[in-house]
């Protein structure tokens, strides 16, 4: 019989370190000494009869004593997720004891259960949480694996981990056996590395080690982590399935630069964590690999399947899959991982795919992973599964990625006919706690819906306003590049089909537009706010009344809705793409127009035509000042581009949406201010002198909370007054962009709506335009001047957005493959001329 005793030293043995720090909260250090002694105490009440404690397990100081307590007191533990998520389990399995959060629940003073002596701990198999089926692991499995891992990552006394993991996670459990084997801390959080607080209490503890999932490092990717100072870092652990060959190379040599360590490692909870480690010298050169055994384990490859065997004291007992199970002793000699590898002539073991994952559809013999693999070659994030009917694979990407190209490179990849593939766009992929694939979920993505999807006329609406093709429901507005010249005319056609759209309806795939019943009307303030300033811009030039002050509320809202429409989760490249595009309906049109004014009305100098008046144009008179909101907003937008294609900057942008649009309002005030009297001497383009106020609807657009608002409210009424020297001008842009902040939508009628819509939408098209147009009525009758502007400008618009959907079409068609009939055209997969992918599942 196994002596728990001699068996899991790093739950008894606490003591042997004294005034070491053992766990360190936001809250402060608890001692080994002090954690010592509050194990004892949970020894003492858990009580000398051996009993099935079930135990919430959550990275708590309770959740840590009580796990401990358990073992110490030779209690077999069934580990689950807090917050509920082990009702079923408690069901299956009828524990004597419960701890939770609301405490210790002793249920029976004897156990109703068989226990078998070695039982020591019992987890859910991966992805399988919820499952009756459960691994069965013995005090030498813990104990063995601790020591294992403590050794081959070189665990030292004076380290300090962070619990990056769930503790009912065998992998985040693995990181609470070995550093407490060793002697060394836990930074105890359930805080994610996406959160600044985490990294807050990760330096003020002087952290050394933190352990991941693949997501875990797309969550470090996006927060900037390859620019953080993390001074006493020392070693950095990835498992909990396979993370890219090319970031286990950058991330090794990121490791390698700042002086830590980089360990890839494969385990499985039937192996108690893990099997194998990739040595961190090796990372660079052999990314693909999984590496060699850890000590005390050994592989073999089965000969005939190529299926991966491993044997050693981690080995699980066996699984239970009923109380009764629990009286099993040791069922399972070694571990078949259900993984192919092979080994390389370096020593290397290799996984070359999954066993227990291929699935055959429409005869054809497809292995998921390997499809996962080949997205990932083309840059798409994905998990597959086969669905629920057997015919069809089921892909899950993270967007934003175009459904449509992911279906052709599956079918390209794997011979699947596209009506067999089905493609699911999300912003995240769905995960279990542990941060691993659920594949449950996302096999229920192609379960039929309770609603039908959207009419296609509604993707054949998208299609006509963005001036596009291949629309799917999978896309969204913001995805397809819409902006905020097109966000106006799509919203208002919505609104015609469905009825009250929700705030975010831009953002939202179409399958989840649905029709609504009609309430009263609202008009979005954002839209209300472009139409009244227009016309406050063309009234006041036409003399039918005097209120400026229009043209800057325009560029706080043109700020606004840059943070609103470019900046959103994309990646850098596809942000980029969608400025740009941006930045040229803007610039070219206004091109356009001036050009022609010039060769037909010899209106304007040749830096007006190249938006260049504010920097090589006369200082004074003449009339290229008409067009300085324009080269404002051109300027500002190529600046703001070139920021955001550095990459530091957009994981900036990133981490701190909010702060860095007011860290730029903050330099901008520099010039808003003239601190260094720059202005008499030096002729300061309007760009330099007014972006803080592109700034500012910038950070409006990403205000979150009720703080924020109030911040981008104080710098709105700390700023504004003052620079223009008119109380009343500076009233009108203080009152626009404070109800911007503040309100989202004002109540409306449908023709107030209508109109509003068609104002806003052309807001810069009557700006550009109207320039021609008034000074020829003015002086004839002023609300006529006024009225033909606003006609003129938004003719102008209609002629420039119907060229730029045919150009957009055209477009769409060109990148089109040749031969190709569209998402569900089987033939697509045959044309001649592409490069495919080199692999071929075998027909049975």
């Amino acid at each position: 019989m196994t002596s728990a005793l001699h068996a899991a030293p790093f739950a008894h043995n606490l003591s042997a370190f004294a005034d070491r720090p053992a766990l360190i909260t936001a809250a402060g250090t608890i001692s080994y000494a002090e954690l010592a002694d509050r194990v004892g105490a949970m020894v003492r009440r858990l009580g000398a009869r051996r009993r099935l404690v079930l135990l919430e397990g959550g990275n708590s100081v309770d959740a840590v004593v009580a796990y401990l307590g358990a073992l110490a007191g030779n209690h077999p533990v069934l580990l689950v997720p807090p917050g509920g998520a082990g009702e079923a389990l408690a069901a299956a399995y009828d524990p004597d004891v419960v701890i939770g959060p609301a405490g210790v629940d002793v249920r029976r003073a004897e156990s109703a259960h068989d226990l078998h002596p070695d039982l020591a701990l019992l987890l859910s198999t991966s992805g399988s949480t919820g499952s009756p089926k459960l691994v069965r692991l013995s005090h030498e499995n813990l104990r063995a694996n601790a020591e294992s891992i403590a050794e081959y990552l070189g665990i030292r006394p004076d380290d300090r981990a962070a619990t990056t993991l769930p503790m009912h996670y065998c992998y985040g459990l693995s990181v609470v056996n070995s550093h407490l084997l060793a002697g060394a801390a836990l930074i105890l959080t359930d805080l994610s590395v996406a959160d600044a607080g985490f990294w807050e209490l990760f330096r003020a503890a002087r952290g050394t080690a933190f352990a991941g999932v693949p997501y875990t490092f797309d969550l470090l990717d996006r927060v900037g982590f390859a620019e953080m100072r993390l001074p006493h870092l020392r070693y950095v652990t990835q498992a909990g399935g396979r993370l890219a060959p090319e970031r286990v190379a950058r991330h090794a040599a990121l490791g390698r630069r700042d002086g830590w360590r980089f360990f890839v490692m494969y385990g499985q909870t039937e192996a108690t964590a893990r099997m194998a480690y990739l040595p961190p010298e090796l990372a660079e050169s052999r990314p693909s690999a999984i590496g060699v055994p850890i000590p005390g384990g050994s592989f073999r490859i089965e000969a005939g399947t190529g299926e991966l065997v491993y044997s050693g004291p981690n080995v699980m007992l066996g699984y239970a899959e009923r109380p009764a199970d629990l009286a099993l002793g040791r069922t399972v000699e070694e571990l078949r991982t259900g993984d192919l590898a092979r080994l390389g002539d370096d020593g290397l073991y290799e996984i070359v795919g999954r066993r227990s994952r291929f699935v055959k559809i429409l005869g054809l013999r497809i292995d998921p992973q390997q499809v996962e693999v080949l997205l990932d070659r083309h840059g798409v994030t994905a998990y597959c599964v086969g669905g629920t009917s057997g015919e069809d694979l089921v892909v899950a990407a993270r967007g934003p990625v175009d459904p449509v190209l992911v279906r052709r490179l599956v079918t390209e990849g794997c011979g699947l006919p596209a009506r067999a593939v089905r493609v699911h766009v999300l912003d995240e992929l769905p995960r279990l706690p542990s941060g691993k694939p659920d594949h449950q979920a996302i096999r229920a993505l192609a379960a039929p819906a309770a609603e039908p999807d959207p009419p296609r006329d509604l993707c054949r609406l998208f299609e006509d306003v963005l001036g596009t093709t291949g629309v799917t429901p999978d896309h969204s507005f913001v995805r397809l590049g819409g902006d905020s010249l097109s966000y106006v005319d799509m919203s208002l056609r919505l609104e015609r089909v469905l009825g009250h759209l929700p705030p975010d309806w831009h953002t939202r795939p179409i399958r989840d537009l649905r029709p609504v019943e009609r309430g009263r009307r609202s008009l979005e303030t954002s839209v209300a706010l472009r139409a009244v300033a227009i016309v406050l811009i063309v009234g006041t030039h036409a003399t039918l009344f005097n209120v400026s002050g229009g043209a800057h509320l325009l560029l706080g809202m043109a700020g606004f809705n840059f943070g609103r429409f470019h900046l959103t989760t994309a990646g850098r490249t596809e942000r980029l793409r969608h400025v740009a595009a941006g930045l040229g309906r803007v610039a070219v049109p206004s091109v356009a127009w001036i050009g022609a004014a010039i060769v037909l009305l010899g209106a304007y100098e040749w830096p007006s035509l190249l938006l260049l008046n504010s920097f090589l144009g006369p200082r004074e008179g003449g009339t290229g000042w008409h067009f300085w909101f324009v080269e404002a907003l051109v300027h500002i937008l190529v600046v703001v581009t070139a920021l955001l294609a550095v990459p530091a900057v957009d994981r900036l942008e990133r981490r701190w949406p909010f702060g860095l649009p007011l860290g730029i309002m903050a330099l901008g005030l520099v010039t808003r201010y003239d601190l260094f009297d720059l202005h008499p001497q030096h002729h300061l383009p309007s760009a330099v002198r007014i972006f803080w106020l592109f700034a500012i609807g910038w950070a409006a657009a990403k205000a979150t909370t009720r703080w924020h608002r109030l911040v981008v409210t104080a710098a709105i009424a700390g700023t504004v007054p003052g620079y223009f020297g008119d109380p009343k001008r500076e009233a009108v842009v203080v009152a626009g962009l404070v109800l911007l902040v503040w309100v989202a939508s004002l109540p409306s009628t449908g023709a107030v709506n209508r109109i509003a819509a068609v104002l806003a939408g052309a807001s810069l098209y009557i700006y550009l335009v109207h320039w021609q147009v008034y000074p020829r009525l003015d002086h004839h009758n002023a609300l006529l001047a006024v009225v033909a502007s606003l006609a003129a400008g938004i003719a102008y618009a209609a002629l420039v957005t119907r060229v730029q959907r045919r150009l957009g079409r055209r477009g769409a068609a060109a990148r089109r493959p040749s031969g190709g009939s569209g998402p569900s055209s089987p033939e697509s997969r045959t044309t001649a001329g592409r490069t495919r992918w080199t692999w071929r599942p075998r027909r049975r």
